[in-house]
Protein backbone atom coordinates (compact mmCIF):
# COMPACT_ATOMS: atom_id res chain seq x y z
CA UNK A 1 0.00 0.00 0.00
CA UNK A 2 1.68 3.02 -1.43
CA UNK A 3 2.15 6.26 1.34
CA UNK A 4 2.71 9.53 0.57
CA UNK A 5 4.57 12.59 2.19
CA UNK A 6 3.06 16.29 2.86
CA UNK A 7 5.03 17.40 -0.07
CA UNK A 8 3.77 14.67 -2.19
CA UNK A 9 -0.05 15.11 -0.97
CA UNK A 10 0.52 18.86 -1.31
CA UNK A 11 1.59 18.56 -5.03
CA UNK A 12 -1.69 15.97 -5.87
CA UNK A 13 -4.19 17.83 -4.06
CA UNK A 14 -3.13 21.67 -4.69
CA UNK A 15 -3.66 22.00 -0.84
CA UNK A 16 -0.84 23.60 0.40
CA UNK A 17 1.22 21.98 3.53
CA UNK A 18 -0.13 23.97 6.22
CA UNK A 19 -3.39 23.96 4.38
CA UNK A 20 -2.81 19.91 5.04
CA UNK A 21 -2.20 20.09 8.52
CA UNK A 22 -4.83 22.50 9.54
CA UNK A 23 -7.35 20.18 8.00
CA UNK A 24 -5.78 17.27 9.87
CA UNK A 25 -5.79 19.86 13.13
CA UNK A 26 -9.66 20.66 12.69
CA UNK A 27 -10.81 17.13 12.14
CA UNK A 28 -11.11 17.11 8.75
CA UNK A 29 -8.86 14.34 7.75
CA UNK A 30 -7.18 12.01 9.72
CA UNK A 31 -5.73 11.60 11.70
CA UNK A 32 -2.87 10.37 9.62
CA UNK A 33 -0.08 8.13 10.66
CA UNK A 34 3.13 8.82 11.40
CA UNK A 35 6.74 7.25 10.50
CA UNK A 36 7.80 5.76 13.09
CA UNK A 37 11.42 6.77 13.22
CA UNK A 38 11.10 10.52 11.88
CA UNK A 39 7.91 11.45 12.80
CA UNK A 40 6.86 12.74 9.75
CA UNK A 41 2.91 12.48 8.23
CA UNK A 42 2.35 9.63 6.08
CA UNK A 43 -0.93 9.67 3.43
CA UNK A 44 -2.37 6.77 1.85
CA UNK A 45 -4.14 6.27 -1.18
CA UNK A 46 -7.70 6.86 0.92
CA UNK A 47 -6.38 10.32 2.70
CA UNK A 48 -5.71 11.63 -1.01
CA UNK A 49 -9.07 10.93 -2.02
CA UNK A 50 -10.47 12.57 0.96
CA UNK A 51 -7.91 16.04 0.23
CA UNK A 52 -8.88 15.57 -3.56
CA UNK A 53 -13.08 16.27 -2.43
CA UNK A 54 -11.65 18.59 0.24
CA UNK A 55 -9.69 20.93 -2.47
CA UNK A 56 -12.52 20.84 -4.59
CA UNK A 57 -14.91 22.42 -2.26
CA UNK A 58 -12.32 24.87 -1.03
CA UNK A 59 -12.32 25.76 -4.70
CA UNK A 60 -15.77 26.43 -5.01
CA UNK A 61 -15.52 28.40 -1.49
CA UNK A 62 -17.11 26.06 0.96
CA UNK A 63 -16.47 26.86 4.57
CA UNK A 64 -14.87 24.83 6.90
CA UNK A 65 -18.48 23.89 8.95
CA UNK A 66 -19.94 22.83 5.78
CA UNK A 67 -16.48 20.42 4.56
CA UNK A 68 -16.93 19.13 8.59
CA UNK A 69 -20.45 18.07 7.92
CA UNK A 70 -19.67 16.70 4.31
CA UNK A 71 -17.32 14.36 5.42
CA UNK A 72 -19.11 12.94 8.08
CA UNK A 73 -22.21 12.54 5.74
CA UNK A 74 -19.99 10.94 2.77
CA UNK A 75 -19.33 7.78 5.75
CA UNK A 76 -22.92 7.72 5.89
CA UNK A 77 -23.27 7.21 2.46
CA UNK A 78 -27.08 7.00 1.38
CA UNK A 79 -28.88 7.96 4.56
CA UNK A 80 -27.11 11.44 4.43
CA UNK A 81 -27.88 11.59 0.74
CA UNK A 82 -31.06 14.09 0.98
CA UNK A 83 -28.30 16.45 3.23
CA UNK A 84 -25.49 16.45 1.01
CA UNK A 85 -27.74 16.87 -1.98
CA UNK A 86 -29.10 20.16 -0.22
CA UNK A 87 -25.44 21.10 1.50
CA UNK A 88 -24.22 21.57 -2.17
CA UNK A 89 -27.32 23.04 -4.05
CA UNK A 90 -27.15 26.30 -1.07
CA UNK A 91 -23.80 26.73 -2.42
CA UNK A 92 -25.18 26.08 -6.27
CA UNK A 93 -26.62 28.78 -5.51
CA UNK A 94 -24.86 31.25 -4.17
CA UNK A 95 -22.24 30.65 -6.93
CA UNK A 96 -25.55 31.60 -8.86
CA UNK A 97 -25.86 34.50 -7.04
CA UNK A 98 -22.31 35.66 -7.12
CA UNK A 99 -22.54 35.28 -11.16
CA UNK A 100 -25.57 37.31 -11.58
CA UNK A 101 -23.39 40.36 -9.32
CA UNK A 102 -20.47 39.71 -11.59
CA UNK A 103 -23.00 40.11 -14.55
CA UNK A 104 -23.74 43.07 -13.35
CA UNK A 105 -20.49 44.44 -12.21
CA UNK A 106 -18.98 43.36 -16.03
CA UNK A 107 -22.26 45.04 -17.24
CA UNK A 108 -21.59 48.43 -15.38
CA UNK A 109 -17.52 48.71 -16.72
CA UNK A 110 -18.96 47.73 -20.47
CA UNK A 111 -21.55 50.62 -20.19
CA UNK A 112 -18.45 53.36 -18.42
CA UNK A 113 -16.30 52.00 -21.57
CA UNK A 114 -18.96 52.24 -24.24
CA UNK A 115 -19.48 56.40 -23.07
CA UNK A 116 -16.01 57.05 -22.64
CA UNK A 117 -15.28 55.53 -26.43
CA UNK A 118 -18.23 57.83 -27.65
CA UNK A 119 -16.75 60.94 -26.13
CA UNK A 120 -13.27 59.98 -27.45
CA UNK A 121 -15.55 59.96 -30.83
CA UNK A 122 -17.03 62.97 -30.45
CA UNK A 123 -20.50 61.51 -30.69
CA UNK A 124 -22.85 63.22 -27.95
CA UNK A 125 -25.68 61.39 -28.73
CA UNK A 126 -23.62 57.81 -27.92
CA UNK A 127 -22.46 59.23 -25.40
CA UNK A 128 -26.03 60.42 -23.92
CA UNK A 129 -27.08 56.58 -24.24
CA UNK A 130 -24.36 54.91 -22.62
CA UNK A 131 -24.49 57.65 -20.14
CA UNK A 132 -28.29 56.42 -19.54
CA UNK A 133 -27.10 52.77 -19.87
CA UNK A 134 -24.25 52.84 -17.40
CA UNK A 135 -26.95 54.68 -14.98
CA UNK A 136 -29.10 52.05 -14.97
CA UNK A 137 -26.00 49.14 -14.85
CA UNK A 138 -24.81 50.98 -11.51
CA UNK A 139 -28.69 50.80 -10.24
CA UNK A 140 -28.18 47.31 -10.55
CA UNK A 141 -24.69 47.03 -8.76
CA UNK A 142 -26.55 49.04 -5.84
CA UNK A 143 -28.29 45.62 -5.43
CA UNK A 144 -25.75 44.01 -4.36
CA UNK A 145 -23.26 46.03 -2.41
Amino acid sequence: MPVFTIQDVSRRSGLSEPTLRYYEEVGLIGPIGRDERSGHRRYRERDLDTLQALACLRAVGVGIEDMRTYQANRSRGRAAAAEQRDLLLRHAERIEAEIVAQRARLAYLREKAALWDARERGDAAAEEKARERSAEAAGRLELFS
